[in-house]
């Protein structure tokens, strides 16, 4: 593969998709392939079926190696909320003498904090805040001279199961995989820094599950994961009007939460059949399972409660709530906040559903790019 391309796995809860793409101009990126393939999700950190993923997962890699007519000899992996631990801490390292921050100083403090974790494996290290030792409080310290540096932490780690089974996939392919948080990559491509230089709340809507962040700067401070999305909605439709699932799936990508109700029911078609469906009954039960999504939202923020979040508005995203108009304002007027939809800004991917696609590939290709020799040389001494 051409050096500038990144393949990028994203694993969402009823999907994956494998994108192969490059950095273009301002920021944009062109992508050569790209290939989705449903499969049956997971649920309390297992997949529901692994065999089923492994098929979805070669299928889409076999179609995108065909486009691009080469192998990948790297592949970077999204790892979901699901099986994702987030570690926030603090830490302090001093230099012998007053020096130069570069790369080594930076990587010595993110050292000092990491710690192995049964069942776990770590994947990634930001900071939220660094300090130099004269109390110099900044995004990055490279370049600035101090006897001393510290910082708030976010260690990532990916749960052994979720990687052994992604490993197993490749077994024999010769494919170097990588693997990268979710969450952070989607909140930090969607959401400027500037906003996140203080508190900022981030909520991905998947379709069976939902992860909600307290983001401080370039990491995370607390990260929460949810078994509720668009599916388990359709479960209750499914129940309650005797509907097949798809159809279940169907009327609710119709449905419209806040329309003036002038008729009592509406025919809804499927499969060959009729069935009669009451209008308040329905949008009742759309808005109950919204309500699920919102009371564990509403318990993540009573834990965060001391961090002055205060008037800051919850940035949605995901494909949980594709199709549901009215859904933003109806958790917006559930959680007492304002409820904002975001999307990559690029044309044709500008749908939430492609949010964590986009991210991925961003971290990706900044990943490939500063692990190159010349990049490392030219920084190492903070330069």
């Amino acid at each position: 593969m051409a050096k500038k391309s990144v393949a990028v796995l994203d694993i969402r809860s009823s999907e994956i998709a494998i994108f192969v793409g490059e950095r273009g101009v301002n920021n944009t990126f062109v992508f050569k392939a790209s290939k989705t393939e449903p499969y049956g999700g997971y649920q309390d950190g297992e997949f529901y079926d692994a065999e089923e993923l492994s098929a979805a997962v070669l299928r889409a890699l076999d179609a995108v190696e065909q486009i691009c007519g080469e192998k990948f000899r790297t592949l970077y992996v999204g790892v979901p909320g699901e099986f994702t631990l987030v570690v926030p801490k603090e830490q302090v390292v001093g230099f012998p003498k007053r020096l130069k921050i570069g790369v080594r100083e930076k990587d010595a403090l993110f050292d000092s904090g990491r710690r192995e974790l049964d069942g776990y494996r770590g994947i990634r290290v930001t900071s939220m805040i660094y300090t130099t030792a004269d109390n110099r409080r900044v995004a990055d310290p490279a370049g600035l001279y101090s006897t001393g540096l510290s910082g708030v932490l976010s260690y990532f780690y990916c749960s052994e199961y979720f990687a052994s089974t992604v490993e197993k996939i490749f077994l024999g392919r010769k494919t170097e995989l990588r693997f990268l948080p979710t969450q952070l990559a989607t909140a930090c491509y969607l959401i400027p820094p500037e906003t996140r230089d203080e508190y900022a709340l981030f909520l991905d809507v998947g379709f069976l599950s939902s992860t909600v962040c307290l983001l401080l700067g370039g990491g995370i401070l607390a990260q929460e994961t949810y078994w509720v999305g668009q599916g388990q909605i359709a479960v209750r439709l499914m129940q309650k009007f005797g509907l097949p699932y798809e159809g279940a799936l169907q009327l609710l990508t119709r449905s419209n939460l806040y329309l003036k109700r002038e008729a009592k029911s509406k025919e809804f078609l499927f499969g060959g059949q009729s069935y009669d469906i009451p209008t308040d009954d329905f949008i009742e039960e759309v808005k109950a399972g919204l309500d699920e999504l919102c009371e564990k939202v509403s318990g993540f923020l009573e834990v965060c409660s001391g961090k002055e979040l205060d008037c800051k508005p919850l940035y949605v995203t995901g494909e949980g709530l594709d199709g549901i108009r009215g859904a933003l304002e109806h958790l917006s007027r559930r959680l007492g906040c304002v409820c904002e939809q975001l999307a990559p800004d690029l044309p044709y991917y500008n749908k939430p559903s492609m949010s964590s696609r986009i991210a991925l590939t961003d971290m990706a290709y900044e990943d490939n790019r500063t692990s190159g020799k010349l990049f490392k040389l030219l920084n190492v001494f903070g330069g």
